[in-house]
């Protein structure tokens, strides 16, 4: 296991503990561990993001900590804390991500993920200007996601 697997699964656990809350204080974790801060940084910023169901927030300073809270179990709460968090704009990339969690976690069927996918494609959206798809796709996304709820 490499110790981006590591933080992980100790992160994870620590949601499970704690009833899907985490607070971590970043060096001090790391020391625990065995690795540099900024490895901590990685794992948060790659695996814990917004799209997998997690909200993240940080206060800097001398009692500084990172807190990481898992969205609930719930279908439409899930559903809403994604289309808050899907901002003005999204890439291709970043939709199959959200489709495939809200498949893992059984809130839509793989085949209503096709559908939306097939909507969302650069493909798709190829007659409009680059800088302007990722708002459609954003507009599109959300709009599909309420109708789920």
């Amino acid at each position: 296991m490499n110790i981006t697997d590591i933080i992980a699964q100790a992160i994870q656990e620590m949601l499970d503990e704690h009833h899907g809350t985490a607070r971590i204080n970043r060096n001090e974790f790391a020391g625990k561990i065995g690795c540099v801060p900024s490895q901590i940084n990685y794992v948060i910023t790659s695996r814990f993001t917004p799209e997998q169901g997690y909200i993240v927030q940080s206060k800097r300073g001398g009692g500084g900590f990172i807190q990481i809270v898992r969205v609930g179990n719930d279908g439409k709460q899930i559903l809403m804390h994604l289309i808050n968090s899907i901002g003005s704009s999204i890439d291709e990339h970043s939709v199959r991500i959200i489709l495939q969690n809200l498949c893992s976690d059984n809130i839509i069927s793989m085949k209503e993920a096709k559908i939306v996918l097939a909507a969302l494609t650069d493909n798709v959206l190829r007659e409009l200007a680059p800088e302007t798809r990722g708002r459609v796709r954003a507009n599109i996304l959300k709009s599909m996601l309420l109708n789920f709820m």
